[in-house]
């Protein structure tokens, strides 16, 4: 059922969610035009929209109104330290976000977008510091999601759009998974069903030589390298404060995200040796509720009888085992596991996304 809301300048004000149901095969429908119309005008109205992607589902606003934009952090509870992505349905839209682009991010646009690669570009005076914590760069991304894109043309607007969560909590990729967090909080989510990829956007500035990837993602190391010349990763010379003075350089850096309320324990080993490590690792959290993350063709061993298990995925698929991360991790969450135990898969490809994410997720808070 639909739940209607009016569009509201105070958060704690929204009662209710609109869950606006799109088939994003059949974008044709009255329907589907329906729920996009009503979702476009609450954008413009400077309301909030949950809005799926192919990575994960974005907590949306008018990414030129500062008021629209600072009711994401109200809505997510997020620091004011932390930037945000904001989102085109156009290379024409980076007109009025970026001040230039330079020759590489012009290769990485023509090869990656839509999908799931935001570049830091130096940004306009129309972007407003509440989207980039201050700092001169704004991060830009085109989404390969039917549902997404048709939604930014009929707002006419680029839409800022953070993952649709609570601060710190683990990332949504289905509707459902925003309501969980969200509900009462926001006006309405576009339920256009789970999302593909499961890990947010690869985020690279591209304007330095080698050029830096701050947050590794779907669009791998690799095939930058491949498309535009040389990068590398960013270190941080220090690990971030809880509370860093000034705005982070770009979105995912340091600091606990991605996080379940359960403690989480990582366990690193190869696949013929995962069923004894996590074993071991059983024994040192006996007497807390389990649960793990189980690749394929793992045996579950006796440690592990009473233990709740989520087949994760196969091992030798790390496409499958991204877009099955956050979900896993909710389910467990969902049945009140007070530790999870996952393994760590290797870090070629999107392994590198899905070994940073548990990374973050397994910091202390």
């Amino acid at each position: 059922m639909t739940r209607r809301a009016a569009v509201t300048g105070d958060n704690r004000d929204v009662r209710t969610t609109q869950r606006l149901v799109v088939d994003p095969e059949r974008l044709e429908t009255s329907e589907a035009k329906e729920a996009l119309e009503r979702a476009a005008a609450i954008l413009c109205a400077g309301g909030l929209v949950a809005l799926p992607t192919e990575t994960v589902y974005g907590l949306g606003a008018n990414a030129l109104d500062k008021e629209a934009v600072k009711r994401i952090f109200r809505a997510k509870r997020r620091p004011a330290w932390d930037p945000v992505i904001v989102h085109v349905a156009a290379e024409s839209m980076l007109e009025g976000l970026a001040k230039e682009i330079p020759e590489r991010a012009h290769r990485l646009i023509q090869e990656f977008w839509p999908g799931p690669l935001t570049l830091l570009l130096p940004r306009s005076s129309a972007v407003p510091d509440a989207v980039t914590a201050g700092r001169p760069q704004v991060g830009v991304r085109m989404p390969a999601h039917p549902v997404a894109l048709e939604l930014i043309r009929r707002a006419g607007v680029p839409i800022a759009a953070p993952s649709a969560n609570l601060f710190g909590h683990i990332s949504p990729t289905t509707a459902a998974h925003v309501l969980d967090d969200l509900d009462g909080r926001i006006d309405a989510v576009l339920d256009a069903g789970a999302t593909e990829h499961g890990v947010e956007s690869t985020v690279i500035d591209p304007c330095p030589c080698p050029m830096v990837i701050y947050r590794p993602g779907a669009v791998t190391a690799e095939q930058i390298r491949d498309a535009a010349g040389p990068v590398e990763f960013f270190v941080a010379s220090q690990e971030p404060a809880n509370k860093p003075r000034r705005g982070l350089p770009s979105p995912g850096v340091g600091l606990r995200h991605y996080a379940p309320r359960a403690r989480l324990v990582l366990v690193e080993a190869p696949l013929d040796e995962l069923g004894a490590r996590l074993a071991e690792a059983a024994r040192d959290w006996s007497g807390e509720r389990l649960g793990v993350m189980l690749p394929a063709g793992v045996a579950t061993p006796g440690e592990l009888a009473q233990a709740r298990i989520y087949a994760w995925g196969r091992w030798d698929t790390p496409k499958e085992l991204a877009s099955r991360l956050y979900s896993g991790l909710r389910a467990l969450e969902a049945e009140g596991c007070s530790v999870i135990l996952c393994s760590l898969p290797p870090g070629e490809g999107i392994g590198a996304a899905i070994r940073d994410r548990l990374r973050k997720a397994a910091k202390e808070k």
